[in-house]
């Protein structure tokens, strides 16, 4: 199939070596500032919408045109990847939206529902030309690939990529959802032996929990795709109360949203210079 706007950002950073920025989008300041962080590091990256996000704003159309308004208008490549999807319904909207990409999860089922499922979604995507993630870690796991002490298989995840096909693989390797906190170990040796053994660019979910060094260790490793939620909300939140805690009366929600959305950019630009280890 032709190239999408993801893969155009993931290959290339695959075949550098490099880390690809993935950072997930609540409302329009974050995928403003995401954006405007990736234009002060001269960085393409990678917006992201999750099922969660979606069900927030009371579907994924407004939050994801929203999120395509502000890609098309960016100063350098950004591609829109609905992150996390466990309904059906939902990764065909996401097509029809024109999204570049998406990430189904099946990682709670058993492994044999999650290679059908995965293998269908597939095939419907690449016939419209949408590149596809899919996310392997414990079998028939409650918290699927990042419940704590879960490790992906190479064995299991080389053969799952062959049989559903798909363009890139989230994998357990050490990394935790929701950390606030950057102390989450990896597993470099397992990094590298997933990169060996399986064929597509490897995913790391639970980045905000990961230090910057690790971050560039990971990428070194083999990881490519690195994901970003809870540290950006961090950055966020705590601007947004520090305006607040200086200015109790204000009143205008843009006077602080302002300086949080500031606060994701710098973020962003920060750590897409960590994914890219320095590179021109």
């Amino acid at each position: 199939m032709p190239l999408s706007p993801t893969d155009e950002i993931v290959g290339p950073a695959a075949r550098a070596g490099a880390g690809a920025g993935a950072f997930n989008v609540v409302q329009l300041e974050h995928a403003e500032a995401i954006v405007a962080g990736a234009e002060a590091a001269g960085r393409p990256v990678i917006l992201q919408i999750s099922e969660n996000t979606a069900r927030y704003h009371g579907g994924l159309e407004p939050i994801g045109l929203a999120a395509l308004a502000v890609a098309r208008a960016a100063l350098v490549p950004v591609a829109v990847h609905l992150d996390h999807a466990e309904s059906v319904d939902l990764v065909h909207e996401a097509a029809r939206l024109g999204f570049s990409s998406v990430m189904f999860d099946a990682s709670t089922l058993p492994y044999k529902e999650n290679l059908r499922e995965t293998r269908e979604i597939a095939a419907y995507c690449h016939a419209r030309d949408v590149w596809v993630e899919a996310e392997l870690g414990e079998v028939g796991g409650k918290d699927g690939a990042h419940a704590p002490g879960v490790r992906t298989d190479p064995a299991e995840a080389r053969d799952f990529v062959a049989a559903t096909g798909v363009d890139a693989l989230a994998v357990a390797v050490g990394s935790s959802h929701a950390m606030t906190t950057r102390d989450a170990v990896l597993d470099f040796a397992l990094i590298s032996a997933l990169r060996d053994a399986v064929g597509v660019p490897l995913v790391l979910h639970g980045s905000s929990g990961v230090a910057d060094a690790e971050l560039a260790r990971a990428v070194a490793a083999g990881m490519t795709k690195v994901n970003v939620s809870t540290y950006l909300n961090k950055q966020f939140t705590r601007a947004a109360r520090t305006y607040l805690e200086a200015h109790p009366s204000a009143v205008d929600p843009r006077r602080y949203l302002g300086p949080a959305r500031d606060a994701v950019a710098d973020a962003v630009a920060h750590l897409l210079g960590v994914l890219h280890g320095g590179r021109g």
